[in-house]
């Protein structure tokens, strides 16, 4: 079965076009800037050349036509019709309280969608439409949606509540729900292979960090507590994003200098963590180059990211009563080996017991960086959101064709 993978937001589209016979991934690629008359749409096609393009996208279904088009090209293209392309996946952001698991879409499930577009204003209404365009360039072929919100379903009621009143909650739906669901799972399942542990038995640390980033404490498999809450703005200090703060923050400044919630809600969104402490720059690479070179601003900026992610992964060995291991993922997670360092030097306290030259080492594969005998093993895992999704569609459909 031929699938694909489709990630939708509001002025872009990542597709991916997998053979589930081998898992293999046929074709890649994106279209930036829809909306514009100069969108750009790259394909890569595995074992041809990559093809580029800049054209006038004005919306998702003239991007869904173009990747379409790419698939079955005489010369880029890796498939003869579009006809080969059993099921598409679909990544939706959040899914609330209403879906706990990847389903098969329907005119009720694209309700639901469409529901909890208070909750994801930036995020369900852009799948919506990567929805609605797949439909109508690939008609009657099946899709299904994968919530990253789904795999933190299983987080007890005691940690997904806010203290606040409970009218809140059962009105608005007013609660934690976590995200990065798709690459906690993946990891925390490779690690646990690693382990040669039964999953169940497993208490794992998983810290997706890139330029937006989350940890979550995986028990027996499962997610316990995640650092993201009702939006991806709660937890970790990010690229642009503030994470925790004192709430009283938010009417005081909104009050000192004049502006609105929606404003406020920007401030915090984009003009935030790194950027905002560093002088400009959220790109982790350029801030370890200008603390390394003096910068104040670069330094502050890295302390305070670096011992939120620790402060964090502390938090979690105390929830779980205990860690088996701690993997790092995502763009950060398994590029910035001096991060990581910084993190689990101080870490020695609960057993870890890094291997310097393990950690500078770069090989894409998953692989472990502490030394042998260390009592929590640490692992480097890249992760792959995009597989879980054609999985979990290739398992949906199947059951459905029954």
């Amino acid at each position: 079965m031929k699938i694909l993978v489709v990630n939708a937001g509001s002025s872009s589209l990542k597709y991916q076009l997998y053979d589930m016979n081998d898992e293999s991934v046929l074709a890649k690629g994106r279209v930036e800037r829809i909306g514009m008359d100069t969108a750009i749409l790259v394909h890569e096609p595995t074992d041809k050349p990559e093809l580029k393009e800049v054209s006038e996208i004005l919306d998702h279904n003239v991007a869904i036509k173009k990747v379409v088009d790419c698939l079955v090209h005489p010369e880029h293209g890796v498939i003869s019709s579009i006809s080969e392309v059993e099921a598409v996946g679909h990544r939706v952001v959040q899914g609330g309280d209403l879906y706990s698991e990847s389903v098969l879409v329907t005119p009720e499930v694209k309700a639901g969608i469409t529901s909890l577009f208070d909750l994801a204003p930036l995020h369900n209404p852009a799948h919506m439409m990567g929805i609605s365009a797949c439909e109508i360039n690939m008609p009657g072929v099946p899709q299904v949606v994968v919530f990253d919100t789904a795999f933190h379903a299983t987080m007890p009621e005691k940690v997904f509540m806010y203290p606040l009143p409970l009218r809140l909650y059962k009105k608005h739906k007013v609660r934690r729900y976590g995200f990065h669901g798709t690459s906690h799972f993946y990891v925390s399942h490779v690690a646990a292979q690693f382990l040669d542990k039964p999953l169940e038995d497993t208490k794992i640390i998983t810290a997706h960090i890139g330029n937006g980033g989350s940890v979550t404490a995986v028990m027996g498999g499962k997610s316990f507590d995640t650092s993201m809450g009702m939006t991806p703005l709660e937890g970790l200090m990010m690229g642009t994003r503030s994470g925790d703060i004192d709430p009283a923050i938010i009417p005081f400044v909104m009050g000192k200098e004049g502006i609105g919630p929606m404003e406020a809600n920007f401030m915090l969104n984009k003009h935030s963590g790194l950027q905002a402490i560093s002088g400009g720059s959220s790109d982790m690479r350029e801030i370890v180059e200008g603390m390394e070179k003096g910068d104040k601003g670069c330094k502050l900026a890295y302390e305070m990211y670096e011992y939120r992610i620790r402060k964090q992964i502390g938090a979690y060995v105390a929830a779980m009563n205990g860690v088996d291991a701690i993997v790092f993922t995502a763009g950060v997670g398994e590029n910035s080996a001096v991060l990581r360092l910084s993190i689990l030097e101080q870490l020695s306290w609960m057993g870890v017991d890094v291997d310097p030259e393990l950690n500078k080492i770069r090989s894409g594969e998953p692989r472990l960086i502490t030394k042998e005998g260390s009592r929590v093993k640490v692992l480097v895992i890249p992760t792959n959101e995009e597989l879980v999704i054609a999985r979990d569609t290739h398992e949906i459909v199947k059951k459905s064709h029954k």
